[in-house]
């Protein structure tokens, strides 16, 4: 290690030697984690949905979002809005529905109801509470924050948080390029699919958006791709390298072989499937020009927007979430993003190739599940071998998407807001 470092220390950046390491206790240790629901969880925009899911006056749903059970809601006035879900009276969850419509939340347990602004509208035995008390004592309480971008809902519990839109930084420009795949809007498909596994949520994080990891790991898909009419090193993409997007935020853009419904043929798809891209190609190209429609078009890219939202815009779009249940495990959340009015056989192209690589029984993710349990399991030996080396492209002025600086980006966004200036209280 760098003269001067010790085990205590949580990561070790030395840019002057290209050496970029990380702790693992930070995978393990319980107050590290406390510390992660204080600092990041508590303090960072964390995404709740997308505008898709309440897309009409009285639809609803509920999720757990930084440990805290909430209600996503449109009004009867169309506004969007945010409550903690805990009931004024003695704190019951008012809505135990995971989604729905309608025109009021009533707690279960003393018929406390609610409006859809989050106004208690009635109770039993009203008429034994003192007309002194306050209005709106006994309302739903709001998130602190909540903000969207391009239809994309966050909230955040820190009263004092920047804007979303600083937060987001350049994420923005991605976010843009997958809104932008179609003129009439985005859309939540088929709502979401939910699993766990033993390994630390930073883990996830890191894989989401490696690209070093994908010929090793995937080698089976990757050949499947191939047998099937995709060409490894095709040349179509603009772009293969990673990116600090500010914030913590970082993505990966390159060229893949597999087809993209956004418009991206393969061979695989015939003569139908070649004409479907052709014509989004052609509408894209009207509404941007021929270099930011090829873009939308030809280029793959993973995003992790720190701290714990992936969008993998790849063969498919995946809008992913994961939350720490424990140091060695955590719950993961994804929903697949389409066009809306997309053609039944493109969506069905879609959805395929969503299941086929994304999905939890795909042939992505248990070879991902997998690898980082093998981590997780590995880091039973942290009595003597304590660091994991993220070096790769450190210091180099060619970067490309198998190196690791996207990686570096993440943590040294973690270690500002775990390890710099946060001392335990």
């Amino acid at each position: 290690m760098p003269r001067g470092t010790t085990d205590e220390d949580l990561i070790i950046d030395d840019q002057e030697n290209g050496l970029f390491l990380v702790n693992r206790r930070n995978f393990v240790d319980d107050e590290i984690l406390a510390k992660e629901k204080r600092e990041i969880f508590s303090k960072c925009w964390l995404y709740l949905g997308h505008e898709s899911e309440i897309r009409d006056p009285g639809n609803f749903l509920t999720r757990r979002v930084g440990g805290r059970e909430l209600i996503f809601v449109r009004g009867q006035d169309g506004v969007p809005r945010a409550f903690l879900n805990s009931c004024p009276h003695r704190g019951a969850l008012v809505c135990r529905e995971k989604e729905g419509s309608g025109r009021m939340f009533r707690c279960i347990y003393h018929s406390w109801a609610f409006d859809l602004e989050g106004q208690l509208v009635g109770r039993s035995d009203a008429d034994r509470y003192s007309t002194s008390i306050p209005k709106g004592t006994h309302d739903l309480v709001s998130v602190p924050k909540l903000d969207e971008y391009r239809g994309m809902y966050f909230v955040n519990f820190d009263p004092a948080a920047m804007e979303l839109t600083d937060y987001l930084a350049g994420a923005k420009e991605y976010i843009d390029l997958t809104m932008d795949q179609s003129a009439e809007g985005m859309e939540i498909v088929g709502g979401a699919q939910e699993y766990g596994f033993k390994a630390n949520w930073k883990l996830l994080a890191e894989n989401s958006f490696d690209g070093y990891h994908a010929a090793s790991t995937h080698a089976t898909y990757f050949d499947y791709v191939v047998s099937a009419g995709g060409e490894l090193g095709d040349g179509i993409a603009t772009q293969n390298e990673p990116r600090d997007l500010g914030n913590g935020h970082a993505v990966v853009e390159y060229g893949a072989p597999w087809g993209r419904p956004v418009a991206k043929a393969v061979p695989s798809w015939g003569e139908e499937g070649e004409a479907d891209m052709a014509a989004i190609r052609a509408e894209l190209e009207a509404r941007f020009g021929k270099e930011r429609a090829h873009r939308i078009a030809y280029n793959n890219f993973n995003m992790v927007i720190f701290p714990n939202l992936v969008i993998n815009n790849i063969m498919a779009i995946t809008v992913r979430t994961f939350y720490p249940e424990a140091p060695n495990s955590q719950k993961v959340t994804g929903w697949a993003l389409a066009p809306v009015n997309e053609k039944p056989n493109v969506r069905q192209r879609r959805l395929y190739n969503f299941l086929e690589f994304l999905g939890p029984a795909g042939f992505a993710t248990p070879d991902d599940c997998e690898a980082l349990n093998l981590c997780q399991k590995g880091y039973d030996n942290l009595d003597g071998a304590m660091w994991n080396d993220i070096s790769k492209g450190m210091g180099s002025d060619d970067l490309n998407t198998t190196d690791e600086e996207q990686m570096r980006v993440f943590w040294r966004e973690w270690n500002k807001r775990i390890g710099e200036g946060n001392a335990d209280d």
